[in-house]
């Protein structure tokens, strides 16, 4: 079973190509596509276009940070209320 949904990315998101370089995913909206083995993550920078895949475990730990905002939450305040 997979899905896919729109999300914001609103902290530090990182991704690592092969053995290379652990590398920043900007802020911004993306759109991620989960499976039952990982999280695949398609964002736009300007005039460039990325994509990611990150393992579930990782996918999970981003939301659970708020470092990623899924569709559940993307209207959520920026600073909670006093």
């Amino acid at each position: 079973m997979s899905y896919t949904k729109r999300c914001q990315i609103i902290g530090t998101v990182t991704y690592r190509e092969g053995d290379g370089v652990t590398m920043q995913i900007p802020p911004g909206p993306c759109e991620i596509e989960v499976t039952e083995f990982d999280a695949t993550l398609a964002w736009e920078d300007g005039r460039s276009h990325g994509v990611a895949t990150l393992p579930l475990s990782q996918y999970s730990r981003y939301l659970a940070s708020g470092a990623l905002l899924d569709g559940r939450h993307l209207h959520r305040p920026a600073h909670p209320p006093r």
